[in-house]
């Protein structure tokens, strides 16, 4: 069959998808772009916000205007999580955050039957983790590997617990191995990710946490590059910088979730930690990876925020100086505790966005700066302007130099300007 495939949402369902791209492949299926008629379209759904829910459906629709004919099938969160709204869409399977391998087995027994078939479990009662193929089908370069799902964190403001279940890891000796097998495969860099990867191995036997994972995925990848995925802030502990600052191919960039810079809107989020702890991470990290990029999520306009609340954030992320803070204006996600709670005015918010967005675009640039003068290793991966290539650094900036045919080569690059968001520099001899 032709089979399209549309992916919305984060990392783990770019992951997903990727695995199921591969088993396809290996079926003897043709991949098409979902642009293209196809004999079978699958959409891997998102349900972070209303929003994403929105995507979701449009995209079901969309691939059912474009071929009639044609197997529709859905998974990822939204489905799981509004499944008998799914069911009201025309789709012939629906498939939940789980089971992708069966998943797929069903995809034929509905083209053969053309009748609505479901796969949703209960996802809060899920205990074994599905071990997937890393890797893609097309580049080279970078590799996702996915080394956790789910999370018991249960913020008010997020669905995600129940749409992925509990704590489930990826052994360590597997993540091993399949660091081993993209490293032989041709890739220059593997990033960790999941759904809270601070949460590895809280649900394996023994006491092993997410350094000894990192110390085992870095000694597996040899010269292919190590990133890690979000992190949260309480992972970032003295012993856990100490071991990571030994690992020569770990790329110094975190992301730690901050979300807000006044605790008393971090205590309405359930979020696990205050200003304090975040700062002392935040002091860790720079002390052991001096130059490293710190980078983080905002939401701004959350259930109840002041005005004096929203300043407190302001001045917290100037004091932290982070590389790149990615703003978002809280968005209402049904079912959530904080759906409930008392709302931001949407105008006050896009406004709180727009004054976050202006700090956040000058530390970013304040930390652009900071890299002009410096020799990075980058790794490049596609042409920018003509007679340029661009890649990216260790700690994640993108970085465009004079070359070509540079595709998955690294390169050591002195970086002499900063344009926009991107580092300009020339490669070193």
């Amino acid at each position: 069959m032709r089979i399209a495939i549309y992916t919305l949402g984060c990392k783990v369902n770019q992951y997903e998808t990727q695995a199921m791209e591969q088993e396809l492949a290996a079926q003897g299926h043709e991949l098409v772009d979902f642009e293209q008629a196809a004999d079978a379209y699958i959409i891997n759904t998102c349900s972070v916000t209303a929003v994403s829910d929105k995507k979701s459906r449009q995209m079901i629709r969309r691939a059912k205007k474009r071929n009639p004919a044609a197997i529709i099938a859905a998974c990822g969160c939204y489905v799981q999580t509004h499944t008998d709204e799914a069911k009201s869409l025309g789709i012939d399977l629906i498939g939940g955050t789980g089971q992708r391998m069966e998943f797929l087995h069903q995809l034929l027994t509905a083209a053969e039957e053309r009748q609505t078939r479901v796969l949703v479990d209960d996802a809060l009662h899920r205990h074994d983790f599905e071990i997937l193929p890393a890797g893609g089908q097309h580049s080279r370069t970078r590799a996702m590997l996915k080394v956790e799902d789910g999370c018991r964190n249960f913020c008010t403001y997020c669905i995600i617990p129940f749409a992925r279940g509990p704590v489930r890891s990826l052994p360590l000796e597997e993540a091993a191995r399949q660091t081993e097998q993209l490293a032989r495969q041709g890739y220059r860099e593997v990033v960790l990710t999941g759904i809270e990867i601070s949460s590895w191995g809280q649900d394996l036997p023994g006491e092993e946490s997410l350094i000894d994972l990192l110390e085992a995925v870095s000694a597996a990848a040899g010269a292919m590059r190590v990133r890690l995925g979000s992190l949260e802030p309480r992972t970032i502990t003295e012993e856990f910088c100490r071991r990571a600052s030994a690992l020569k191919n770990l790329c110094p960039h975190f992301h730690l979730s901050l979300q807000s810079g006044c605790d008393a809107t971090l205590r309405r989020m359930n979020r696990r930690y205050d200003t304090a702890r975040f700062t002392e991470s935040a002091c860790l990290l720079h002390r052991f990876f001096p130059d490293c990029a710190l980078t983080t999520d905002l939401i701004v306009g959350f259930p109840g925020e002041t005005e004096e609340e929203f300043s407190a954030t302001l001045d917290y992320i100037r004091r932290c100086g982070f590389a790149q803070i990615h703003v978002f204006p809280y968005s209402v996600r049904p079912g959530t505790k904080a759906a409930d709670m008392e709302q931001v005015p949407k105008n006050i918010k896009e406004e709180r966005a727009a004054r976050a967005g202006e700090v956040a675009a000058a530390l970013h640039e304040k930390y652009l700066l900071s890299c002009v003068g410096k020799i990075v290793p980058v790794l490049f991966e596609q042409p920018g302007a003509p007679g340029f290539y661009t890649g990216h650094a260790p700690n994640y900036m993108e970085v465009s130099a004079p070359g070509e045919n540079l595709h998955n080569c690294l390169r050591p690059v002195r970086i002499t300007a900063v344009e926009g968001s991107v580092l300009k520099g020339e490669i070193e001899p």
